[in-house]
């Protein structure tokens, strides 16, 4: 069997909450390339700043590796992690609540029950994808804004350090300008963690039921696959949506919806699956990286755990 075998004891919560922020770090370091990339054709076609400097929106980034490409010929190679800190600090405060206590708000909602159905599995995705935007929208604002600006010598920087964009949108904008586009965001996590976690959960107990599959990692890494590739359609629309609007300068949206119907006049339906390749390049990846190495963390931290007391 490749890596750690199954534990005997179930992980506990905490054991839980620390793998799964940190193997969200671990593939947030691997994918966020791909992130960058996907910020960015989001974001490309809003009018606001090319309309300020008197010009029509030109189209700068063509394709995943196109727009990588371009990121690295005009901005050089560390563009492309530009927002780590933010990000970094977004999954594992983010990651943690909302993977890491998934199993106990599932718990939670079926009285303890192994059996769970669609409608707790439902009910704790949402619960903790919630509770997670709550805690960590600061960070994943201050990461999009800087995933989203271009280091050019026409325009610029909005921001010098992460430091200074907590600072400068706090100051400029205000404290409810780092929980800007919360609603969005709460929508699209509420739709990430449930198609993701429930959709990683289901496939897991059919290859663990129904064909020879036992749980270790090629189990892992096709339930994390199928999870990623899931997520990605379903929960496009309302990722370019919360983009464009944590992304927006103040007052160019009036809200969330006023977002979205400028999206479609002005760019039409495709704007809401813009930056799918590079979504689903990175969240089938990110789903991989992170289910596979969480899975392995809860064993290894348990394993740990499980020779520590034999010691004492």
């Amino acid at each position: 069997m490749v890596g750690f075998r199954p534990a005997d004891v179930p992980p506990t919560a905490a054991v839980k909450f620390v793998g799964a922020g940190t193997a969200a770090c671990i593939a947030d370091l691997l994918t966020f390339p791909l992130d960058t990339a996907k910020v960015r054709l989001q974001v490309q076609g809003e009018a606001s700043i090319s309309e300020a400097m008197g010009k029509s929106p030109a189209v700068k980034y063509r394709g995943v590796f196109g727009t990588i490409i371009t990121i690295v010929r005009t901005e050089g190679p560390l563009s492309l992690y530009s927002g780590l800190v933010a990000g970094l600090q977004r999954q594992m405060s983010f990651a943690s609540v909302r993977i890491g206590l998934y199993d106990s708000v599932k718990q939670f909602y079926t009285k303890g029950s192994d059996h769970a159905g669609i409608g707790s599995r439902l009910l704790a995705g949402c619960t903790t994808g919630g509770m997670a935007v709550a805690l960590a929208q600061p960070t994943d604002v201050v990461k999009v804004r800087f995933q989203a600006q271009a280091r050019s010598n026409q325009h610029a920087r909005r921001y010098c350090g992460t430091i200074d964009a907590y600072k400068t949108i706090a100051k400029e904008e205000g404290i409810r300008g780092l929980w800007k586009g919360t609603g969005p965001n709460i929508a699209r996590n509420a739709i990430v963690n449930c198609t993701e976690l429930v959709t990683y959960d289901f496939i897991k107990d059919f290859l663990l039921t129904f064909t020879a599959m036992s749980d270790n990692l090629p189990c892992h890494f096709v339930s994390a696959f199928g999870a990623g590739l899931c997520t990605t359609v379903i929960a496009s629309p309302v990722d370019v949506v919360k983009t464009r609007y944590m992304n927006s300068a103040l007052g160019q949206y009036s809200c969330v919806l006023n977002c979205a119907a400028a999206m479609m006049t002005n760019e039409g339906p495709h704007a809401f699956y813009k930056g799918f390749m590079p979504s689903f390049l990175r969240l089938g990846s990110w789903n991989v990286v992170m289910f596979v190495t969480y899975e392995q963390l809860k064993r290894a931290l348990m394993a740990a755990n499980h020779s520590c007391t034999t010691l004492l």
